[in-house]
């Protein structure tokens, strides 16, 4: 029994200095580790601004080819609106009205959009000392939920 107890406290010595060790060598490690991962992020930062630029410059090219391609219909139109006997002035002035009606579209579209990029709804979750309860009562759910899904109809689905 006396063995037993002698064998003790060397296998606790042991066991602390064994996990003194695995804490210095951790310690060792850790700017290594630490410095592997930043390369890491800051190469993975590189790459992902390069996709950017390129992501970027494909858009543009679509837009260019989106924009022609939309002038190359508005002048087929024309071209047939001619043929079938239009002046010239009223063929061109069609299509500038139906064009201004998709700007003024657009536009209003835009605006109605404007008003989220504000975050309401987090905005007043997160306001401190409102005296408004931070719950929104049930006609106020009904009235979000019927104006996410006339604004995203395939969630609904």
């Amino acid at each position: 029994m006396a063995a037993t107890q002698s064998q003790a406290p060397a296998a606790g010595a042991r066991s602390a200095e064994s996990l003194i060790d695995i804490v210095r060598g951790l310690l060792h490690d850790l700017p290594g580790l630490i410095g592997d991962r930043v390369e890491l992020f800051s190469l993975e930062l590189h790459r992902a601004g390069i996709a950017l630029v390129k992501v970027l410059a494909m858009t543009v090219v679509a837009a260019i080819l989106g924009v022609t391609a939309w002038l190359a219909v508005w002048s087929i139109l024309v071209g047939l609106l001619l043929a079938a006997g239009w002046h010239w002035a009223a063929a061109n002035g069609l299509v500038v009205l139906i064009n201004i009606a998709a700007a003024v579209w657009a536009v209003r579209r835009a605006r109605s959009l404007m008003k989220q990029l504000s975050l309401p709804a987090t905005r007043q979750h997160l306001m401190v000392g409102t005296g408004s309860s931070s719950r929104l009562t049930e006609s106020e759910s009904a009235s979000h939920e019927q104006r996410a899904v006339h604004e995203h109809p395939a969630a609904a689905a």
